[in-house]
């Protein structure tokens, strides 16, 4: 699908709202280096009445290890079921800096079937992580078919939110002025 000619910023604003991030964390990600951003994904019933599901993942991040010059274009592996989707958040990255030479890759276990609601679903799951004193790992939710893009928005935030002390740090090693 060719988002440029027909992709509005209403349609994204709904898109991007109404995937959310029920529980964030709250540290940086390192400016060299890997990172995993451990998630917990509640997924909307296809129809009312149906089941929830939820499914534990992670996605690995990949920095640069020396930063060069060249744009490249940031990878997504294993986030999106539908082309759809993948076409839509390459829209989303292609008009946003900061994405150049990262590398993003989802990796999820099976999905469980829950009877709950998906407020009900993330309650438990919060309940759980603070039982865990588990600080690290975040619960997203999304509509159905739209799984992809609540990852995708947990991990685009981490970067935005990260990148004040990224920028500093580089300026402290001697790579910016």
């Amino acid at each position: 699908m060719d988002f440029s000619h027909e992709f509005d910023e209403q349609r994204f604003f709904e898109i991007w709202t109404a995937v959310r991030i029920e529980r964030p964390v709250n540290f940086s990600l390192f400016t060299f280096g890997d990172q995993k951003l451990p998630y917990y994904l509640v997924c909307g019933a296809a129809e009312p009445g149906s089941t929830v599901t939820i499914r534990k993942g992670e996605v690995s991040i990949t920095r640069p290890m020396i930063i060069t010059p060249d744009h490249m274009e940031p990878e997504f592996r294993n986030f999106f079921e539908e082309q759809e989707e993948a076409d839509l958040a390459a829209f989303l990255l292609s008009r946003t800096a900061g994405f150049s030479n990262l590398k993003f890759a989802n990796t999820s276990g099976p999905e469980r079937i829950v009877s709950d609601s998906i407020e009900e679903a993330v309650a438990k799951l919060n309940k759980q992580l603070d039982d865990e004193e588990e600080e690290h790992t975040a619960i997203l939710s999304a509509p159905p078919g739209m799984g992809g893009i609540a990852i995708m928005r947990y991990a685009a935030e981490r970067v935005w939110e990260s990148a004040p002390g990224n920028i500093q740090e580089l300026r402290e090693r001697g790579f910016l002025n």
